[in-house]
């Protein structure tokens, strides 16, 4: 399992899951000006729990390291999840007055990167085996 480079891109994923889901990519302003307050956990519950999600699919797709067909499926998935997360992020970004943007806010991005790096590894290994396999059925079939 952690011979292959996909497993790494995968937990530099999920790592990347964790922190942003426990950590803040932008905070507003309180009307009184006196503190911030983290947007994410506080008024916008929904995208906390599209991280949650997209943890939970980074976090299977390293467990199912068996399966590789699905986990190709599962990385480009939760590829595609992160990257609507960063649209979203950068939608707010040109829209929201007054938001204070981390260096948090691009790990969506990294996130996407880092998926489908590991779907691309995914997809060779099997590729891989599939030949593999085509060699021996070939000798096989010469032997007889």
């Amino acid at each position: 399992m952690w011979q292959r480079i996909q497993t790494l891109y995968l937990l530099i994923s999920a790592v990347l899951a964790a922190v942003l889901l426990f950590g803040t990519a932008y905070q507003v302003a309180d009307p009184d000006g006196l503190r911030t307050v983290s947007y994410f956990q506080l008024q916008k519950p929904y995208f906390a729990i599209l991280l949650c999600i997209l943890a939970f699919l980074i976090v299977l797709a390293l467990v199912v390291y068996k399966s590789r067909i699905l986990q190709f499926r599962l990385a480009v998935l939760s590829a595609f999840i992160a990257l609507g997360m960063q649209i979203w992020l950068a939608y707010m970004y040109f829209t929201f007055d007054g938001a204070v943007f981390k260096w948090t806010a691009v790990f969506p991005l990294v996130i996407f990167i880092c998926n489908m790096l590991a779907a691309r590894g995914c997809f060779q290994d099997q590729m891989m085996v599939e030949s593999a396999y085509r060699v021996r059925e070939r000798r096989k079939r010469k032997k007889k």
